[in-house]
Protein backbone atom coordinates (compact mmCIF):
# COMPACT_ATOMS: atom_id res chain seq x y z
CA UNK A 1 0.00 0.00 0.00
CA UNK A 2 1.27 3.64 -0.79
CA UNK A 3 1.48 6.47 0.47
CA UNK A 4 1.51 10.73 -0.59
CA UNK A 5 2.72 13.55 0.83
CA UNK A 6 2.26 17.14 -1.58
CA UNK A 7 5.02 19.32 -0.26
CA UNK A 8 4.34 23.25 -0.73
CA UNK A 9 5.52 23.69 -4.37
CA UNK A 10 8.65 26.51 -2.85
CA UNK A 11 9.90 23.55 -0.54
CA UNK A 12 9.93 20.81 -2.71
CA UNK A 13 14.01 21.94 -3.85
CA UNK A 14 14.53 22.63 -0.31
CA UNK A 15 13.60 18.88 1.04
CA UNK A 16 14.80 17.08 -2.43
CA UNK A 17 17.65 19.04 -3.27
CA UNK A 18 19.21 20.23 -6.53
CA UNK A 19 17.94 17.77 -8.96
CA UNK A 20 16.28 15.82 -6.22
CA UNK A 21 19.85 14.21 -5.24
CA UNK A 22 18.11 13.89 -1.52
CA UNK A 23 15.68 11.40 -2.91
CA UNK A 24 18.02 8.10 -3.14
CA UNK A 25 19.35 8.95 0.73
CA UNK A 26 15.72 9.33 1.51
CA UNK A 27 14.70 5.96 0.21
CA UNK A 28 17.42 4.15 2.17
CA UNK A 29 16.08 5.85 5.18
CA UNK A 30 12.62 4.85 4.66
CA UNK A 31 13.60 1.68 3.17
CA UNK A 32 11.31 1.99 -0.09
CA UNK A 33 11.39 3.08 -3.69
CA UNK A 34 10.10 7.01 -3.24
CA UNK A 35 8.48 8.71 -6.47
CA UNK A 36 7.93 11.89 -7.14
CA UNK A 37 5.20 13.52 -9.24
CA UNK A 38 5.35 17.46 -9.36
CA UNK A 39 4.96 18.46 -5.77
CA UNK A 40 4.19 14.85 -4.25
CA UNK A 41 6.43 12.40 -3.10
CA UNK A 42 5.02 8.77 -2.97
CA UNK A 43 6.17 5.97 -1.03
CA UNK A 44 6.26 2.59 -2.41
CA UNK A 45 5.57 0.84 0.78
CA UNK A 46 3.31 1.12 3.55
CA UNK A 47 6.22 3.06 5.87
CA UNK A 48 4.84 4.10 9.31
CA UNK A 49 7.28 6.80 9.60
CA UNK A 50 7.00 8.99 6.37
CA UNK A 51 4.18 11.03 6.81
CA UNK A 52 5.56 12.52 9.95
CA UNK A 53 9.23 12.37 8.34
CA UNK A 54 7.98 14.30 5.55
CA UNK A 55 6.29 17.36 7.53
CA UNK A 56 9.29 17.35 9.63
CA UNK A 57 11.50 17.73 6.69
CA UNK A 58 9.35 20.07 5.23
CA UNK A 59 9.62 22.24 8.34
CA UNK A 60 13.10 21.84 8.86
CA UNK A 61 13.28 23.26 5.35
CA UNK A 62 11.52 26.39 5.83
CA UNK A 63 13.42 27.02 8.90
CA UNK A 64 16.97 26.49 7.54
CA UNK A 65 17.02 26.75 3.77
CA UNK A 66 18.16 24.01 1.26
CA UNK A 67 18.45 20.14 3.72
CA UNK A 68 21.70 18.39 3.61
CA UNK A 69 21.93 14.81 4.29
CA UNK A 70 23.46 15.49 7.46
CA UNK A 71 20.24 17.39 8.69
CA UNK A 72 18.26 14.96 6.90
CA UNK A 73 19.71 11.92 8.57
CA UNK A 74 19.19 14.16 12.11
CA UNK A 75 15.18 15.02 11.70
CA UNK A 76 14.96 10.98 10.62
CA UNK A 77 17.31 9.54 13.90
CA UNK A 78 15.20 12.57 16.57
CA UNK A 79 11.45 10.81 14.73
CA UNK A 80 12.35 7.46 15.24
CA UNK A 81 14.48 7.48 18.74
CA UNK A 82 11.91 10.30 20.26
CA UNK A 83 12.99 11.82 23.91
CA UNK A 84 11.86 14.72 26.26
CA UNK A 85 14.42 17.09 24.36
CA UNK A 86 13.21 16.38 21.20
CA UNK A 87 10.07 18.77 21.66
CA UNK A 88 9.80 21.91 19.68
CA UNK A 89 8.18 24.17 22.60
CA UNK A 90 11.05 27.06 23.13
CA UNK A 91 13.50 25.66 20.58
CA UNK A 92 16.33 27.22 20.98
CA UNK A 93 18.01 29.77 17.85
CA UNK A 94 21.40 31.31 17.48
CA UNK A 95 21.41 33.71 15.03
CA UNK A 96 23.91 35.61 13.32
CA UNK A 97 24.41 38.18 10.12
CA UNK A 98 20.95 37.33 9.92
CA UNK A 99 20.83 33.83 9.26
CA UNK A 100 19.59 31.53 12.40
CA UNK A 101 20.88 28.43 13.13
CA UNK A 102 18.99 24.95 15.24
CA UNK A 103 20.22 22.43 17.31
CA UNK A 104 20.18 19.02 15.46
CA UNK A 105 20.72 16.83 17.75
CA UNK A 106 19.73 16.32 21.36
CA UNK A 107 23.65 17.38 22.72
CA UNK A 108 23.73 20.33 20.56
CA UNK A 109 20.14 21.38 21.79
CA UNK A 110 21.78 21.30 24.95
CA UNK A 111 24.79 23.50 23.95
CA UNK A 112 22.71 26.24 23.04
CA UNK A 113 20.46 26.54 26.35
CA UNK A 114 24.21 26.69 28.11
CA UNK A 115 26.14 29.15 26.05
CA UNK A 116 23.74 32.07 26.87
CA UNK A 117 24.52 31.78 30.58
CA UNK A 118 27.42 30.43 31.08
CA UNK A 119 31.10 31.55 31.44
CA UNK A 120 32.90 28.70 30.87
CA UNK A 121 31.17 25.96 28.60
CA UNK A 122 33.06 22.36 27.66
CA UNK A 123 32.06 20.98 24.67
CA UNK A 124 32.91 17.75 25.12
CA UNK A 125 32.30 14.35 22.25
CA UNK A 126 33.52 12.41 19.33
CA UNK A 127 33.98 14.16 15.52
CA UNK A 128 31.30 14.98 13.96
CA UNK A 129 28.80 16.31 16.23
CA UNK A 130 29.10 20.08 15.80
CA UNK A 131 31.02 21.00 18.61
CA UNK A 132 33.12 23.29 16.77
CA UNK A 133 30.51 24.30 14.48
CA UNK A 134 27.71 25.60 16.90
CA UNK A 135 30.44 27.26 19.07
CA UNK A 136 31.96 29.32 16.61
CA UNK A 137 28.29 30.27 15.12
CA UNK A 138 27.46 31.67 18.79
CA UNK A 139 30.70 33.38 19.19
CA UNK A 140 30.22 35.38 15.90
CA UNK A 141 26.67 36.21 16.93
CA UNK A 142 27.95 37.75 19.97
CA UNK A 143 30.51 39.55 18.79
CA UNK A 144 28.11 41.19 15.44
CA UNK A 145 25.59 41.97 17.84
CA UNK A 146 27.69 44.29 19.73
CA UNK A 147 27.89 42.10 23.18
CA UNK A 148 31.42 41.17 22.50
CA UNK A 149 33.97 43.40 21.13
CA UNK A 150 35.95 39.93 19.67
CA UNK A 151 36.72 36.58 19.16
CA UNK A 152 39.30 34.83 19.42
CA UNK A 153 40.04 31.45 18.25
CA UNK A 154 43.18 29.39 19.50
CA UNK A 155 44.12 25.49 18.87
CA UNK A 156 47.29 23.37 20.25
CA UNK A 157 50.27 23.04 17.68
CA UNK A 158 50.81 19.67 18.24
CA UNK A 159 52.30 18.65 15.00
CA UNK A 160 54.34 21.65 15.68
CA UNK A 161 55.77 21.44 18.86
CA UNK A 162 53.80 25.05 19.34
CA UNK A 163 57.02 26.37 17.90
CA UNK A 164 55.88 28.00 14.18
CA UNK A 165 59.33 29.76 13.26
CA UNK A 166 60.41 27.21 10.85
CA UNK A 167 56.91 27.30 8.61
CA UNK A 168 56.98 30.12 6.09
CA UNK A 169 54.93 32.73 5.82
CA UNK A 170 53.35 35.01 8.43
CA UNK A 171 51.52 33.99 11.35
CA UNK A 172 48.01 33.77 9.84
CA UNK A 173 49.48 31.15 6.86
CA UNK A 174 51.63 29.11 9.23
CA UNK A 175 47.94 28.57 11.39
CA UNK A 176 45.88 28.25 8.05
CA UNK A 177 46.18 24.87 8.10
CA UNK A 178 45.39 24.19 12.59
CA UNK A 179 42.20 26.84 11.83
CA UNK A 180 40.76 25.57 8.56
CA UNK A 181 38.09 23.79 10.49
CA UNK A 182 37.28 26.90 12.40
CA UNK A 183 37.01 29.16 9.33
CA UNK A 184 34.94 26.54 7.76
CA UNK A 185 32.40 26.89 10.12
CA UNK A 186 32.50 30.71 9.74
CA UNK A 187 31.99 30.72 6.30
CA UNK A 188 28.39 29.48 7.41
CA UNK A 189 27.26 32.60 7.80
CA UNK A 190 29.73 35.23 6.45
CA UNK A 191 31.50 35.60 3.36
CA UNK A 192 35.82 35.47 2.71
CA UNK A 193 35.38 38.81 2.37
CA UNK A 194 33.83 39.43 5.83
CA UNK A 195 36.12 37.41 7.76
CA UNK A 196 38.91 38.73 6.12
CA UNK A 197 37.56 42.08 7.19
CA UNK A 198 36.94 40.96 11.00
CA UNK A 199 40.43 39.79 10.96
CA UNK A 200 41.97 43.55 9.41
CA UNK A 201 39.93 45.78 12.50
CA UNK A 202 40.44 43.11 15.12
CA UNK A 203 37.30 41.63 15.96
CA UNK A 204 38.42 38.48 14.54
CA UNK A 205 41.87 37.50 16.39
CA UNK A 206 43.59 34.02 15.82
CA UNK A 207 46.82 32.62 18.01
CA UNK A 208 48.46 29.45 18.76
CA UNK A 209 47.84 28.51 22.19
CA UNK A 210 51.53 29.04 23.78
CA UNK A 211 51.00 31.94 22.27
CA UNK A 212 47.79 33.31 25.28
CA UNK A 213 50.41 33.20 27.72
CA UNK A 214 50.81 36.01 29.91
CA UNK A 215 47.65 38.15 28.28
CA UNK A 216 44.50 38.85 29.66
CA UNK A 217 41.21 38.74 27.39
CA UNK A 218 38.19 41.23 28.03
CA UNK A 219 34.86 41.68 26.04
CA UNK A 220 35.47 38.73 23.85
CA UNK A 221 34.31 35.01 23.32
CA UNK A 222 37.85 33.09 23.19
CA UNK A 223 37.34 29.66 21.91
CA UNK A 224 39.95 26.75 22.58
CA UNK A 225 39.30 24.37 19.70
CA UNK A 226 41.05 20.56 19.79
CA UNK A 227 41.54 20.49 23.61
CA UNK A 228 42.39 16.98 24.20
CA UNK A 229 45.82 18.37 22.96
CA UNK A 230 46.36 20.44 25.61
CA UNK A 231 48.49 19.60 28.62
CA UNK A 232 47.14 20.05 31.87
CA UNK A 233 48.72 23.50 32.41
CA UNK A 234 48.16 24.74 28.84
CA UNK A 235 44.10 24.40 29.71
CA UNK A 236 45.04 26.36 32.90
CA UNK A 237 46.80 29.28 31.04
CA UNK A 238 43.76 29.29 28.77
CA UNK A 239 41.03 29.64 31.15
CA UNK A 240 43.22 32.05 33.41
CA UNK A 241 43.03 34.86 30.97
CA UNK A 242 39.40 35.39 31.44
CA UNK A 243 38.85 38.87 31.73
CA UNK A 244 35.60 41.16 32.23
CA UNK A 245 32.86 39.87 29.94
CA UNK A 246 34.75 37.27 28.46
CA UNK A 247 33.60 33.92 27.78
CA UNK A 248 35.55 30.74 27.07
CA UNK A 249 34.53 27.93 24.89
CA UNK A 250 36.79 24.74 25.28
CA UNK A 251 35.67 21.97 22.15
CA UNK A 252 37.45 18.25 22.34
CA UNK A 253 37.33 14.60 21.83
CA UNK A 254 39.67 13.08 24.64
CA UNK A 255 39.98 9.60 22.32
CA UNK A 256 42.03 11.34 19.37
CA UNK A 257 44.78 12.85 21.20
CA UNK A 258 47.93 13.72 19.09
CA UNK A 259 49.91 14.34 22.04
CA UNK A 260 52.92 12.25 22.35
CA UNK A 261 51.86 10.61 26.06
CA UNK A 262 48.17 10.92 25.70
CA UNK A 263 48.13 10.90 29.56
CA UNK A 264 49.55 14.54 29.20
CA UNK A 265 46.20 15.69 28.03
CA UNK A 266 43.98 18.54 30.40
CA UNK A 267 40.72 18.44 28.92
CA UNK A 268 39.22 15.44 30.85
CA UNK A 269 41.04 16.06 34.22
CA UNK A 270 39.76 19.88 33.48
CA UNK A 271 36.13 18.95 32.88
CA UNK A 272 36.69 16.66 36.33
CA UNK A 273 38.16 19.71 38.17
CA UNK A 274 36.00 22.30 36.89
CA UNK A 275 32.22 21.28 36.52
CA UNK A 276 30.92 21.85 40.23
CA UNK A 277 31.81 25.41 39.45
CA UNK A 278 28.75 27.88 38.92
CA UNK A 279 29.26 29.77 35.43
CA UNK A 280 30.50 26.54 34.61
CA UNK A 281 28.97 24.13 31.67
CA UNK A 282 29.85 20.85 30.56
CA UNK A 283 27.94 19.48 27.21
CA UNK A 284 28.58 15.85 26.39
CA UNK A 285 28.27 14.24 23.09
CA UNK A 286 28.21 10.76 21.96
CA UNK A 287 27.91 8.74 18.34
CA UNK A 288 24.50 9.54 18.51
CA UNK A 289 24.95 13.13 18.32
CA UNK A 290 26.66 13.13 15.04
CA UNK A 291 25.61 15.24 12.38
CA UNK A 292 28.33 15.00 9.39
CA UNK A 293 26.87 12.60 8.19
CA UNK A 294 25.29 8.54 8.41
CA UNK A 295 28.86 7.14 7.56
CA UNK A 296 30.74 9.31 10.24
CA UNK A 297 27.97 8.17 13.01
CA UNK A 298 28.67 4.39 11.91
CA UNK A 299 32.34 4.74 11.93
CA UNK A 300 32.49 6.85 15.23
CA UNK A 301 29.87 4.05 16.39
CA UNK A 302 32.22 1.41 15.69
CA UNK A 303 35.87 2.40 17.13
CA UNK A 304 33.72 3.16 20.33
CA UNK A 305 32.33 0.19 20.73
CA UNK A 306 35.88 -1.25 19.47
CA UNK A 307 37.60 1.08 22.51
CA UNK A 308 34.89 -0.33 24.67
CA UNK A 309 35.94 -3.67 24.31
Amino acid sequence: MSQSYVFKPENVQLVLGANDSNLPYLEMLVSSDLALRGTMVSAAEDVPLFIPFMKRLEKAAEERGMLKEAEIFMEFQLLSEPSAADRDDDKPVIVAAGKAVYPRSRAEKELFSVLPTSDVVFSVGPAGTGKTFVSVIWALSEVLSGRKGKLLLTRPVVEAGESLGFLPGDLKQKLGPYLNPLYDAAEYVLSPQQIKRMEENGTLEIAPLAYMRGRSVNNAVMILDEAQNATRSQIKMFLTRLGENCQAIVTGDPSQTDLRFPADSGLEEAVSILSGIKGVSVVRFTHSDTVRSRIVREIVRAYSEKEGE
